[in-house]
């Protein structure tokens, strides 16, 4: 799904790129405070302080502050929904989704779970009953996602919600295996190959549910 995570938008105004940089700064002062003192200990009116904004503003970026942290949810449903969404015509939704995990995967992108510098996200999630409950939101959110544009975009799939909860509970279950082996000391080169076989093989497992009725 060669150029699926390329920007397919028009060049972003200059107003949004200001947004864009801003949600960012924000975003990276507060993971700077939560990394160096715990997600529960940091308030929302600190990050803002940090950051050089209002309170207000925070909240306008980030409805919540668990979404300061896990920022990528909405990234995750976009990616997820847009690799089913604007596949090529001749491409099935399990292809896309798989093409999507690998480059993922390939690029060390956050959302593809290998890089060395992750253990210190996952342990705040971990740490963090706030963050755990936010986490699991946000699985519910992409499922949800993917089921509404498998339903609009693959009519033959026999239960499109079916298919988007296995498919993210296949991704999940790689991606959650290999962090605890890296929260357990492990390093990425020791977990990259068993890591790309069973993604492999979890979406080889989903070709029934994919499967025309």
């Amino acid at each position: 799904m060669e150029g699926m995570m390329e920007e397919e938008k028009a060049e972003p105004s200059l107003r949004e790129r200001k947004k864009q940089a801003t949600r960012q700064r924000i975003s990276d002062v507060a993971t700077g405070l939560f990394v160096e003192r715990g997600f529960d200990e940091v308030t929302v009116a600190e990050v803002a302080r940090a950051a050089e904004v209002s309170a207000m503003t925070v909240f306008n970026y980030f409805p919540r502050k668990e979404d300061l942290f896990l920022d990528r949810i909405p990234q995750a449903v976009e990616m997820f929904t847009q690799a089913v969404g604007k596949r090529d015509p001749a491409e099935t939704p399990l292809a896309a989704l798989r093409a999507l995990a690998f480059q993922l995967l390939d690029q060390r992108h956050p959302l593809g779970g290998l890089d060395d510098d992750f253990p210190h996200f996952w342990r705040i999630v971990v740490d963090s009953p706030a963050l755990r409950a936010r986490a699991r939101e946000g699985v519910e959110e992409l499922e949800e996602a993917l089921a509404r544009t498998l339903a609009e975009t693959a009519p033959d799939l026999p239960d499109p919600h079916l298919a988007a909860v296995m498919t993210v509970a296949a991704y999940r279950s790689v991606y959650v295996t290999t962090a605890r082996r890296m929260l357990a000391g492990e390093r990425v080169t020791a977990v990259m190959d068993e890591h790309r076989t069973r993604l492999t093989a979890a979406f080889d497992a989903l070709e029934g549910v994919f499967a025309a009725g």
